[in-house]
């Protein structure tokens, strides 16, 4: 099984379009994949008309029912996407208290990890969607993983975000003793602006071998995959973005 974190600290920059995408073409592939949505702004959840709000299981019960939970909770708590082989463990809105809960409590930064090694050992690959603010649940979604996924959008601002990630991995790599993969992804580029160029220039000189040699571009049919509720690799399969995924889990793969 493996566990890919899709994280930064600036919203808006693809992270629940990269989840999507790469986990609808594994499953296409055949491959089971899970799904976490650990942002309690449920845009995961959301994308798939699962109301975040009406939820009576999801993640919250992995981090306040860990000690308890079962073979069978487990499953109530993991909803099936349109898709074959792709479901999803959704967001509620009561994870926004789970630092409140949580954070002063020990050996709290293990939960997701200790869950999916109990429970989701059926999977391939387990995608996780991180909040965009340190707390409790970024620190268990880069707690869990093997590698950790940063969309970044090629323009300037989206750059700070990334500082920001960055420092944040560092004092958590301090504190867990571990060091993580990382693959910076230029998302959002539009080959036709000098801020796209300039954005992905410095991300190059900044990042180095760390930023993936490619881009996802800016497409139009992401919005209207995500309109309808599907993945763009069933909605459109031949688009521009799903090259540009595909190819890129070709990278994360290799």
């Amino acid at each position: 099984m493996k566990i890919w974190t899709v994280a930064n600290q600036k919203g808006g920059v693809g992270k629940t379009t990269t989840v999507v995408t790469l986990g609808a073409i594994l499953a296409l592939q055949g491959k089971k994949v899970l799904m976490l949505d650990t942002d309690p702004h449920a845009s995961l959840t959301y994308y798939f008309g699962i109301d975040s709000e009406e939820l009576e299981y999801g993640v919250y019960d992995v981090f306040t029912k860990s000690d308890s939970m079962n073979e069978e909770h487990w499953k109530k708590c993991v909803w099936q996407s349109p898709v074959e082989n792709l479901s999803i463990l959704p967001a509620t809105m009561a994870m926004a208290t789970l630092d409140g809960v949580l954070s002063k409590k020990p050996g709290m930064g293990l939960i997701i990890k200790k869950a999916l090694q109990k429970f989701a050992v059926e999977y391939d690959h387990v995608l996780i969607d991180c909040p965009p603010v340190l707390g409790v649940l970024m620190v268990n979604a880069l707690a869990a993983c093997d590698k950790v996924l940063i969309p970044v959008q090629t323009e300037c601002m989206a750059l700070k975000g990334l500082e920001r990630m960055h420092r944040t991995m560092e004092l958590i790599q301090t504190s867990q003793s571990k060091k993580y993969d990382v693959c910076i992804i230029p998302t959002m580029y539009d080959k036709r602006t000098k801020a796209s160029i300039l954005a992905y220039r410095e991300l190059i000189q900044t990042y180095g071998k760390q930023v993936w040699e490619g881009v996802i571009p800016i497409d139009t049919k992401f919005r209207n995959a995500s309109m309808a509720q599907l993945p763009l690799p069933v909605f459109a399969k031949g688009a521009r973005g799903v090259f540009a995924y595909q190819e890129l889990l070709k990278s994360l793969e290799s």
